[in-house]
């Protein structure tokens, strides 16, 4: 048997074991999210008992039906949308400007500044210095408290930094200015153009934080119209407070209730993911690429 049919008879094996393994790691993954979107409209009683894990039991639009009915919902929803847009725009923004700043040899002192950015992903000042920081800032319980102390992450900024250091060639920056371009025209008309995978990788990273974040709405928030779609969830899967009695009021006796929020519970997880799950496919492709360019090289 020559080397080459050996080689071909070792690759089958190895892509039918690569394909297998994958196979089940796809399943273990999808699985999960399958229960949910199943479980969110069959019958809470079946849920409950568990014959749900296959095929939808009794299939029931009604958690979705007094979602839609429910305001603190939708506030929470549009909340969550003006948080996400104005947070991520802030922080593609300075990161990318940062960064492009960082990465140019010509920044006096910019290993120091590095120095400095590094520190602040080992050591913080912790919960009590920030909320105390953000009180004495006077932005509790407004909706810059949930989009000014995030602004910046240092990892994030590294990553574009390295980006634009193996992927701007110097070169291209000194021929720039040899024609007279200023560095913010340069930056706006050649970077920006060539960055388009780490700027998807940035706004990607951001949006998810954002949409996910909780916990800065429960340490900072005190008012309920300003509450995120996530703190919102939270007190629907954990507290099973006031958005879910209000929603189930009308719906008769205590066990009613208990089955109608049941049900509620899975409809508001996708309800709260299906944003991230479009957008992601879109941006698939430059994510991968700006990862890796970020990540791994220089």
């Amino acid at each position: 048997m020559s080397l080459l049919s050996r080689n071909s008879k070792f690759d089958r094996w190895f892509d039918i074991l690569n394909y297998t393994i994958l196979s089940i790691v796809l399943l273990v993954v999808l699985y999960p999210l399958y229960i949910v979107v199943i479980s969110s409209i069959s019958d809470p009683d079946a849920v409950n008992t568990g014959r749900v894990w296959l095929i939808p039991q009794d299939i029931t639009f009604a958690g979705y039906r007094l979602i839609l009915s429910d305001g603190q919902i939708w506030t929470g929803y549009k909340n969550t949308l003006i948080y996400t847009v104005l947070g991520t725009s802030l922080n593609v923004v300075l990161s990318l400007t940062g960064a492009y700043a960082l990465s140019r040899s010509d920044l006096v002192g910019r290993n120091f500044f590095m120095l400095l950015i590094v520190f602040t992903m080992f050591f913080g000042g912790g919960l009590v210095p920030s909320y105390l920081l953000i009180k004495h800032l006077g932005m509790t319980n407004t909706i810059w408290s949930q989009i000014i102390p995030g602004a910046v992450s240092a990892y994030n900024l590294i990553i574009t930094r390295t980006f634009f250091q193996t992927t701007i060639p110097k070169e291209m920056q000194e021929a720039a200015e040899m024609d007279g371009s200023t560095i913010t025209r340069f930056f706006i008309r050649i970077v920006l153009p060539l960055s388009l995978p780490i700027v998807a990788v940035m706004v990607l990273f951001n949006a998810v934080s954002h949409w996910n974040s909780y916990f800065t709405g429960l340490i900072y928030l005190r008012d309920h119209k300003l509450y995120p779609l996530q703190l919102v969830l939270r007190e629907i899967l954990i507290v099973n407070s006031a958005p879910t009695e209000s929603a189930v009021a009308g719906a008769g006796d205590d066990s009613s209730m208990m089955r109608i929020a049941d049900i509620m519970k899975f409809g508001v997880i996708i309800v709260s993911s299906l944003p991230v799950l479009v957008l992601y496919p879109f941006l698939q492709k430059y994510f991968v690429k700006g990862v890796m360019i970020g990540s791994l090289k220089g």
